[in-house]
């Protein structure tokens, strides 16, 4: 699943450390695919980076955290900041989350371990370089365009608010049947919504998907609408396809009828391939997936800034998380692209162990969950019936919608960093464009 780009694309690659060594090992470890890497420079300090990835314009930056001058994290926010086609790979002895967290907040997109394996090296790079493809598409498209001409192409790439803006893409998988992936899929696209920032939920189970029924959308224009018109997408079209909920949430809905789902399969990839089309106009794409693993899915997957795994603490959910988790090493993603939430959590004591203790779920997948979501059924089905958000809920103090506006800030602040929009107290819908959403927050 893991396409090389094609032969005219060479990854243009700067390597940031202030040990020559590891300098000199990462360069040996990209000339073993030298037809597809080309190490540009190797630096010392992250002042030089900043000076030669202006100079150089390198697509991907492979940034050592620690390093004296100017460190990883001040030098990643800079060359973030300057040159928005430029991605920094974060790398560390130290792979903490502290370290990994304030790596995000400075914009890198990937964070890797030290020593450096060297299968996950050429994935990471490849999957970065791939998301970045939005970005590139329209930084080129700028450069032919008259210098007095740019600011009204700038409105139309970036989905005509005159800004490129992040396309973090965010998937959300449920391997078993029932495990709450729409609830936890609709309500962080809601709780992504600050003012400023632009969030679309995709309804990606092409056929039987409840996005549209969670958010309480009806729309005849779908999925169906674009996948024949993916070579000529342009920003215009899919905005007169997609619905805006009343909060101001971009929703694409699936197919409207389960056997419709086949003019979909039919073009391969065609979901990723429409999300690259408009990435740059959104900052979050939150999409909620099928269980099915097949070439759509794992498209998405490849695409995905994160891929949120729903965990329930039942055998057979675990038994499945632990098979995708799997799946996920065989792929070579990176450790840190998926997000494990544990859906429906209990407390060990008030339920008397009926379902798998958290620790031992832990323990068996081998990674600790980022965020647990309490059951309350009442609450949710309660929201689900009124086609609103949990996390809309009048009392958000009370659990789950507590928890699931904590995941909301958790993947926004690992995503872009802790002040990315403005967070404004009152919950209603916005009254004009870029005003608020849902907890305030526009999508």
């Amino acid at each position: 699943m893991q396409n090389k780009p094609s032969g005219r694309d060479v990854i243009r690659i700067l390597i940031v450390d202030d040990i020559p060594e590891t300098r000199d090992n990462i360069k040996k470890l990209l000339a073993f695919e030298e037809d597809e890497f080309k190490v540009i420079d190797s630096v010392g300090t992250g002042r030089e980076a900043v000076r030669v990835t202006g100079e150089q314009q390198p697509d991907i930056v492979i940034m050592d955290i620690n390093m004296p001058d100017m460190d990883g994290i001040q030098a990643t926010s800079e060359i973030t900041k300057a040159h928005a086609t430029a991605a920094v790979i974060m790398m560390s002895v130290n792979t903490d989350t502290d370290y990994m967290r304030r790596a995000m907040q400075a914009g890198a997109r990937q964070f890797l371990g030290k020593p450096i394996d060297p299968d996950e090296l050429y994935s990471t790079i490849r999957a970065v370089y791939r998301s970045y493809e939005p970005i590139r598409r329209s930084a080129r498209a700028m450069q032919d365009i008259p210098l007095e001409l740019r600011g009204v192409q700038t409105a139309t790439a970036g989905g005509g608010d005159g800004e490129i803006r992040a396309g973090n893409v965010i998937a959300v998988y449920g391997p078993s049947g029932g495990s709450g992936a729409t609830t936890i899929a609709t309500n962080l696209a809601s709780g992504l919504m600050k003012k400023g920032i632009k969030v679309l939920i995709v309804d990606g189970d092409l056929q039987f998907g409840d996005v549209g029924v969670f958010l309480k959308v009806q729309s005849q224009s779908t999925l169906i609408d674009l996948v024949h018109k993916i070579d000529d997408l342009d920003t215009d079209f899919f905005d007169s396809v997609v619905s805006t909920h009343e909060s101001g949430l971009k929703v694409l809905l699936g197919p409207t009828r389960p056997e419709l789902a086949d003019e979909v399969d039919q073009v391969p990839q065609a979901i990723a391939r429409i999300i690259e089309k408009i990435a740059s106009s959104y900052d979050f794409i939150v999409i909620d997936t099928s269980r099915r693993l097949d070439d759509t899915l794992l498209s998405i997957f490849d695409i995905s800034s994160k891929i949120i795994l729903v965990v329930n603490p039942t055998l057979s959910s675990v038994k499945n998380v632990k098979f995708v988790l799997d799946l996920f090493d065989q792929l070579s993603y990176a450790p840190q692209k998926a997000m494990l939430v544990l859906n429906r959590a209990e407390d060990d004591r008030a339920r008397g162990r009926v379902t798998i203790p958290t620790e031992v779920i832990e323990k068996h997948l081998k990674r600790p969950f980022e965020a647990k979501i309490p059951v309350n059924e009442p609450m949710v089905l309660a929201a689900v019936n009124k086609g609103v958000p949990v996390i809309a809920s009048r009392d958000r103090t009370k659990s789950p919608a507590k928890e699931l506006i904590e995941l909301a800030e958790h993947v926004s602040t690992v995503l872009m960093g802790s002040h990315a929009g403005e967070e404004v107290a009152d919950g209603k819908a916005p009254r004009k464009a870029g005003g608020l959403g849902f907890l305030g927050r526009g999508n």
